[in-house]
């Protein structure tokens, strides 16, 4: 950067009549003018650069990055380091440039360095809950989406681990609790440590029930976090706790079914839907071989973008394997059907979790993956009964949820007390 002598008094007369306007500027023209005046007044046009570099760096209202976006987001960084350290809003434009830059570098696939922006957040989170003596760690949930992908569980589910104890006793007023919960559960079950993972779902079961009962939470939430949680049971081979949870979850979904949920609330439970769903379809998925897998748990805004396009874009391709396994599965049931079902899941779960981020139209794009999940699981149990129960009934349930979440709570109903006849828990 130039010397403050040496900058041409036309280029700041030229900056400052840009700024002070009236007519449009684009982020561009700030850009150039902020470059201008940051080298006569660091302190005061520094921390703008540094925003105005971000901003040009992806248009919001276009929807577009720009070509040099990852260049531009790195120069934003820069900027935001040069700040005088006593600046009091240093720490607050540094977080926010590698907030954004660190998003680019895995979008291109540089995910340790990466990784690498994402500890200096949380550094300077930890630098700023000193000072403020504020219990919540800023950056602690990307650092630990971040080691969630990279397999590093035990240091995601202590990150996890921190956050939830520092926003625990703020309750679930700020309606970030639940999708930390979440998180937390799932990087504790990742980092097989059960029993906490267990208590963990049980504390956002009590909190889900306390939520709706108070007219505060959505009741098919309640529902989703029951049914999340019988599964979960399951999994750990506590079978009865598990048919408990289940009936508790079949008398909410009856009064859902007789009179709908009490409020009208904003279509936040479809996604809370989508997250448990992908937890429990990670059960059964592939081995991430070819690169990183999404933090299980976490909401889409918090995986990497490159973790993502790697979880979507492989739907087609898992699309042609189930069709190629069908045509097996028919020749030969005995050997191939259990496999088309447990692939079939896996697009199913992809596709809801894809659809649900991207339109409120999700259900009619994935409805016929449900239903043809059903039908297959009916294959397999009518092929080999002892093996194929509890996957119809897993499927019945999956269908349940489907359903619920997308308004529809009489054949929810019907799907879910199936699937109870089917696991030997009807009344």
């Amino acid at each position: 950067m130039n010397q403050p002598g040496r900058v041409d008094q036309d280029d700041i007369v030229r900056a400052r009549n840009v700024l002070l306007g009236s007519g449009h500027r684009t982020p561009r023209q700030e850009v150039d003018a902020y470059r201008v005046l940051a080298q006569v007044s660091p302190a005061s046009y520094l921390p703008l650069l540094a925003r105005a570099l971000q901003r040009l760096s992806y248009d919001s209202g276009a929807g577009e990055r720009h070509p040099a976006c990852l260049a531009l987001c790195e120069e934003a960084v820069d900027v935001a380091r040069s700040i005088d350290p006593a600046e009091p809003n240093r720490a607050d434009v540094l977080f926010e440039a590698l907030n954004s830059c660190q998003r680019e570098l895995y979008t291109v696939g540089r995910r340790a360095e990466g990784l690498a922006m994402r500890a200096e957040m949380l550094a300077i989170g930890r630098a700023q809950a000193e000072l403020t003596k504020d219990p919540v760690v800023r950056g602690l949930r990307q650092w630990a989406a971040g080691l969630s992908e990279e397999g590093r569980h035990a240091e995601a589910a202590d990150a996890m681990t921190e956050l939830v104890t520092s926003l625990l006793p703020k309750g679930p007023g700020s309606g970030s609790l639940a999708w930390s919960l979440m998180e937390w559960i799932a990087a504790l079950h990742d980092a097989g440590r059960s029993e906490a993972a267990l208590a963990a779902f049980e504390t956002l079961v009590s909190m889900e029930a306390a939520e709706a009962a108070n007219d505060r939470g959505s009741m098919a939430c309640h529902l989703y976090s029951l049914i999340g949680y019988a599964w979960m049971l399951d999994t750990n081979g506590l079978n009865e706790r598990a048919a408990l949870v289940r009936q508790e979850a079949l008398v909410l979904l009856t009064e859902l079914a007789e009179t709908g949920e009490r409020k009208t609330w904003s279509g936040y439970q479809s996604t809370f839907w989508a997250v448990l769903l992908s937890f429990s379809g990670a059960e059964n998925d592939r081995p991430a071989s070819d690169g990183p897998r999404p933090p299980s748990g976490a909401a889409l805004m918090q995986w990497s973008p490159d973790a993502r396009q790697r979880y979507f874009g492989s739907r087609h391709t898992l699309r042609e394997e189930v069709d190629l396994l069908a045509a097996r599965a028919a020749e030969d049931p005995g050997r191939h059907l259990a496999e088309l079902v447990r692939l079939h899941r896996i697009l199913t779960v992809r596709s809801a979790v894809y659809w649900e981020n991207r339109t409120h139209l999700f259900p009619e794009r994935v409805r016929s993956l449900f239903d043809d999940g059903v039908d297959l699981a009916r294959q397999l149990f009518q092929h080999d009964p002892a093996d194929g129960t509890r996957t119809l009934a897993r499927a019945l349930i999956d269908r349940s949820t489907f359903h619920t979440a997308a308004g529809e709570f009489g054949p929810a109903l019907d799907d879910f007390r199936q699937a109870l006849r089917h696991l030997g828990e009807a009344n």
